[in-house]
């Protein structure tokens, strides 16, 4: 702990030295309570309902935060969420045997931190960073890389209870990172306060995850279904 406090104390003098006093106040923190996270930003979110492809084909509920600080960067959080991603995936037309229903819409909720990343390193710029990271025990992934214009990327990707956030700020050429952005990132409860975990185990990724009964009940379904293709 000691260790990540002087770092946000580094941080801040130098958005200080860069940005001068004035510009610094103007971080403020966002908190979504529809989507139980918190950052700070400075500048102030517009909201977009979107859909997310998943990796697997199903069709997501997203929502997209953005917006644009000038010579500060572009700020984005994009939050897809798989909360009914079992229901919707037993509702997609043109499944057959292959779909195992008992198990790969918990996969497509487990490998989307991966998925996202991937998507991510598709673009057209050079990967300078790429390596596994944690907020508060909550497991996910960075990623950096400057495009060919010479901005950077600075994006962090978790998975919490069953929603996908994807952390993204864009800085100028020759600008510092966008530190106070990158340290705020966290999860919040129902009451708006933020959540630290005190051991990996207990961040939980799939919400609601079956127990053994439902996923019995899931292979039953899948083994009918086998029937029904076969006749």
């Amino acid at each position: 702990m000691w260790i990540m406090d002087n770092r946000r104390i580094v941080i801040a003098a130098v958005a200080l030295v860069f940005g001068g006093t004035a510009a610094a106040q103007e971080w403020a923190t966002y908190t979504s309570m529809e989507d139980r996270f918190r950052v700070h930003v400075p500048c102030e979110f517009s909201v977009e309902t979107v859909d997310w492809e998943s990796e697997y084909g199903s069709t997501l509920p997203a929502r997209v935060y953005s917006c644009d600080a000038g010579s500060r960067g572009e700020y984005k959080v994009t939050v897809a969420d798989y909360t009914n991603a079992l229901d919707i995936y037993l509702a997609r037309e043109g499944r057959n045997e292959a779909d195992y229903v008992d198990l790969y819409w918990e996969i497509d909720i487990r490998a989307s931190i991966i998925y996202a990343a991937s998507q991510i390193r598709q673009r057209e710029g050079e990967i300078t960073f790429d390596a596994y990271h944690y907020v508060d025990r909550v497991e996910g992934e960075q990623i950096q890389m400057t495009y060919p214009d010479e901005r950077r990327l600075y994006a962090a990707i978790y998975l919490h209870n069953s929603k996908l956030y994807i952390f993204e700020a864009t800085v100028e050429p020759r600008t510092p990172p966008p530190g106070m952005f990158q340290q705020s990132m966290g999860f919040v409860d129902d009451n708006g306060d933020r959540i630290r975990y005190d051991n990996f185990d207990d961040a939980p990724k799939v919400l609601n995850a079956p127990d053994r009964a439902e996923r019995a009940r899931l292979r039953e379904l899948r083994r009918q279904q086998q029937e029904q293709n076969q006749q």
